[in-house]
């Protein structure tokens, strides 16, 4: 038991989403003692620090209820005896987007945390509906990176950003010749012998050592404060979009391990997409367990990336700096930007 408990034996946090109004905060069960006071805001920067939506005296949780639901939620707990941290919710709400999530609040392995509400990865924009429209544009994005193809762009334009106000830049990643727009008209004409674990494997390591020039603009264009919050996508939010994370986090201290379980999040957030995609090609006769790991995003594919990384050059940072050319100036930049 804590004897005299501070904010930061909080930690670890995570807010829970019950309902389309309503999230649990959770926090560290030995961490009690501490009266604390609820805010929330839009943004971290827009939280409202004069009027609490909660008090908490006791127990290791509390749950909000009455919430917007066309909007994000961040919450900062303030301790009665000083200190305060911001959170927000991993999965923010955007309907049509359901491989969306904020890659704040990963602890670094000096102790320090990425900052809620500056990162964003998602899957592709192009279904957003009306009302995950308005739950995008209120995240404040400020840049857009898509890793997809022309022809994947073309084929399924972006929703969102659809202002000038929020910039658009396409970094396209592709997989050797592989064209992704063929995928499903190939497997449904029963050509897919071609889809296994190595296969996309290969198109992780290939994204690093025949794309160095999109780490090195994607890097570049995050250390810019004008561009962030900035979201990055590629079409399903988990290969190319995973190995963008996966060095963005790696760069600025997150643990492999951290790495290798936000990558893993993507499985569970596209389980619908993918059910929906199986129900669409099993009338053709297609056997899904053979065409599964194109959908599908096993821990062992990062895993293989990192090492991988670290073999080749050290670390993900060594890459980034002597394979990319990324600035170290930039990338000191980028920790103390977004680490607190």
């Amino acid at each position: 038991m804590i004897s005299s408990p501070t904010i930061a034996h909080l930690l670890p946090v995570t807010v829970v989403r019950l309902s389309a109004d309503a999230v649990e905060i959770r926090w560290n069960e030995d961490a009690r003692g501490l009266n604390l006071s609820v805010f929330r805001g839009d943004s971290p920067e827009s939280i409202e620090g004069n009027t609490p939506i909660a008090h908490v005296t006791q127990g290791s949780s509390v749950i909000l209820t009455r919430l917007a639901a066309d909007r994000p939620h961040f919450f900062k707990l303030a301790a009665s005896g000083g200190g305060s941290l911001i959170v927000g919710e991993r999965r923010p709400v955007v309907e049509g987007c359901p491989n969306l999530r904020d890659l704040g609040g990963y602890e670094t392995t000096d102790g320090r945390r990425m900052k809620w509400g500056r990162i964003f990865r998602s899957s592709n924009l192009g279904r957003l509906t009306e009302k995950g429209l308005g739950q995008i544009r209120r995240l404040g994005i400020n840049l857009v990176c898509d890793f997809r193809t022309e022809a994947e762009a073309r084929k399924l334009p972006n929703r969102f950003p659809g202002a000038e106000a929020v910039g658009y830049v396409r970094l396209p990643i592709q997989h050797g010749e592989f064209e992704p727009t063929s995928v499903f008209d190939r497997i449904k004409k029963g050509d897919f012998g071609w889809i296994s674990e190595d296969f996309m494997v290969q198109g992780y390591i290939e994204s690093v050592e025949r794309c160095p020039d999109v780490w090195a603009a994607l890097f570049n264009l995050l250390a810019d404060r004008r561009h962030r919050p900035l979201l990055f996508h590629c079409t399903g939010g988990k290969d190319r979009t995973g190995a963008a994370a996966a060095l963005i986090l790696l760069a600025l201290g997150v643990p492999s391990e951290t790495v290798v379980a936000d990558y893993g999040l993507s499985d569970g957030y596209n389980v619908d997409v993918r059910k929906a995609i199986y129900d669409h090609l099993r009338p053709f006769g297609v056997d899904i367990a053979k065409v599964e790991p194109y959908f599908t995003a096993p821990e062992s594919r990062i895993r293989a990336l990192l090492e991988h990384v670290d073999a080749g050059y050290g670390s993900a940072v060594d890459y980034l700096v002597k394979r990319a050319e990324v600035s170290e100036k930039t990338i000191e930049r980028l920790k103390d930007d977004l680490l607190e």
